[in-house]
């Protein structure tokens, strides 16, 4: 393995700016700050001008494998991954077939230790039939994430909304629970509604279908059993400014038992986005009127929401086409959302430190992840360098989702990643891969 030096960087870390180097030996952090002399055998990346954080950990992404792979693979996405800066990712159960099984959950892990470039996890997916694999979790606390629990929006056997079977799960659940929190029965209705009135439906019609009561309903109903149960509960997109009172910020993180999570496209697009983007910008829950916006930047800002993520879900340029009940959901970001995330820092609507704060450490901090999260002596060197200052457009030639597309094609970017270290590998570095190195198995302080 090689080390290196990076000279001359802004580290940013824990809420403050640090200028110096940072030495990486045997895939860790050795040295932070002060000038680091160079030695044999030890690679030198001049720095000067760019920002050091601690690589991104992204907390929900779908990337496809097994079976579903002509839309991604953990490889293809991981890439991706990696070239925004993204150094660990936590991935859901919605494969084919689904995690249902810890043999099922240990046949994505073996994909990943030999294809993924970055550092992985993987959900245990719940459904109506499963509750004993679910429980068996408790077992697999060090090196599983968490247990997903789709509570609307989603079909066949992943769909969890029988209120005995949510009331085992809390009761019985020892690891973290992660909800997709929307209200099926409600949004049934007001789909039924809807096409009534209408006929033909098109995307803006998304978030009336799948609106502010559709997904306070369901995210009360979770804290609530999480409440009367004391789980750990960590509910994933949230999208409404409605929701928001549900959620404090009067206790440390470490001391939460539960949490929320924003995505970048719900701090980044509005409803008034469907009339240019359409159906390619309609994923679940769904992206709402610009009033949501604003208050999902005032809670991150103040607390209440915990971490940022991308909720990476690709799909082919196909299935996003035609009409609006055809159109699959979701939308592919892993490599664009650190840098959707600079411009706002650039734009002076977050700090940098802030920043870093919702997209590593209070990942780490959340999901108890260890030795990560962090730039600091004797943590995994996993490390993102930056420049404040290289533009770039996103387009066909430089977009690495297997899907081959984005929302975001032809929109210019102020801040590009620069270099990806994982586990002191240096995996990506201005535009190459090296790809020797796979990423590792995360682990747990549980």
């Amino acid at each position: 393995m090689n080390h290196y030096i990076i000279k001359n960087a802004l580290i940013v870390n824990e809420g403050k700016q640090l200028a110096g180097d940072l030495l990486i030996k045997q895939g860790r952090i050795e040295k932070i700050g002060g000038t680091i002399a160079r030695k044999e055998a030890i690679a030198e990346i001049d720095a000067a001008g760019h920002w050091l954080l601690p690589g991104v950990i992204d907390d929900q992404v779908h990337f496809r494998e097994p079976g579903l792979t002509h839309k991604a693979t953990i490889y293809s996405e991981a890439k991706a991954a990696v070239a925004g800066g993204v150094t660990s990712f936590m991935e859901m159960p919605n494969t084919s077939p689904p995690a249902f099984t810890h043999a099922l959950l240990e046949e994505k892990y073996a994909i990943a230790k030999a294809s993924s470039l970055a550092n992985y996890s993987f959900y245990m997916g719940t459904s109506p039939h499963n509750l004993d694999e679910v429980l068996r979790t408790n077992e697999r606390k060090k090196d599983i994430c968490g247990v997903k629990i789709f509570m609307g929006s989603s079909t066949g056997e992943l769909l969890v909304d029988d209120p005995i079977i949510l009331d085992r799960i809390f009761s019985g659940c020892e690891v973290l629970i992660a909800t997709h929190c929307e209200e099926e029965s409600m949004m049934r209705r007001n789909f039924a509604a809807l096409k009534e009135t209408k006929g033909t439906l098109q995307a803006a019609d998304h978030p009336i279908i799948r609106d502010a009561d559709v997904c306070f309903t369901s995210s009360f109903k979770a804290i609530q059993l999480a409440k009367k149960y004391d789980a750990r509960l960590h509910i994933l997109h949230i999208t409404t400014a409605k929701e928001l009172i549900l959620f404090g910020n009067m206790l440390p993180l470490a001391e939460k038992r539960i949490t929320a999570e924003v995505c970048v496209h719900h701090l980044h697009f509005t409803a008034d986005d469907y009339a240019l983007l359409g159906n390619d910008i309609k994923c679940n829950p769904a992206i709402k009127a610009p009033e949501n916006k604003a208050a999902l930047w005032e809670a991150l800002l103040d607390d209440r929401l915990d971490v940022i993520a991308t909720d990476h879900a690709p799909h082919t340029r196909e299935e996003k086409s035609g009409g609006y009940e055809q159109a699959h959901a979701g939308l592919p970001l892993v490599q664009h959302a650190l840098p959707m995330m600079l411009d706002y820092v650039q734009a002076g609507k977050i700090t940098i430190e802030k920043l870093v704060e919702k997209m590593s450490h209070a990942v780490a901090i959340c999901f108890q992840i260890k030795e990560r999260g962090f730039i600091r002596e004797g943590y995994h060197a996993d490390l993102v360098l930056v420049n404040p200052s290289q533009p770039w457009t996103v387009n066909k030639e430089n977009i690495l989702y297997k899907c081959g597309w984005s929302p975001l094609e032809q929109h210019s970017f102020g801040t590009a990643v620069t270099h990806t270290f994982v586990n002191g590998h240096l995996v990506y570095g201005k535009g190459r891969f090296e790809e020797s190195y796979k990423g590792m198995r995360l682990q747990f302080d549980r």
